[in-house]
């Protein structure tokens, strides 16, 4: 019998802290007020910050838009597009709204970023912003 061993790769807060970090100075610098979450694989908040001048809505929204990332891989730009042919993914508890991404790293889902606040395209750009800053390109 062969014993196999698997890698798991861990989303940890000061991966959590880069990505908030970098996706709060975009959104600053554009002058958006915004909520930035990240959660591991699991879909476990690790961190959420939100600035002075955002909505206080946009938290659970942040965090349900990293949620359904890191949970299904996908950004929830695309969740959009399947609930278009198929809408009976929407009441799987998933939100489909523009504005969360999957942490991934070497196929493996690690967690998920999102972002409220602004227009929808603008939240998938603070997202993009946190997640590029943590460089996962190994």
């Amino acid at each position: 019998m062969e014993i196999i061993i698997r890698s798991r790769y861990l989303l940890g807060l000061s991966d959590a802290e880069i990505i908030v970090g970098a996706a709060l100075a975009h959104a600053r610098h554009k002058g958006w007020s915004v909520t930035v979450a990240v959660v591991d694989d699991s879909g476990t908040v690790i961190l959420v910050s939100r600035l002075d001048d955002a909505s206080r809505s946009s938290v659970k929204t942040a965090i349900e838009k990293a949620r359904s990332a890191a949970n299904t891989g996908l950004p929830t730009a695309a969740l959009e597009s399947i609930i278009r042919d198929r809408p009976g993914v929407a009441t799987l508890g998933r939100v489909a709204v523009e504005g969360g991404l999957p942490v991934l790293y070497k196929g493996q889902r690690m967690g998920g970023v999102g972002a409220s606040g602004v227009k929808s395209d603008q939240d998938a750009e603070v997202a993009q912003a946190g997640l590029q800053a943590l460089d996962l390109r190994s």
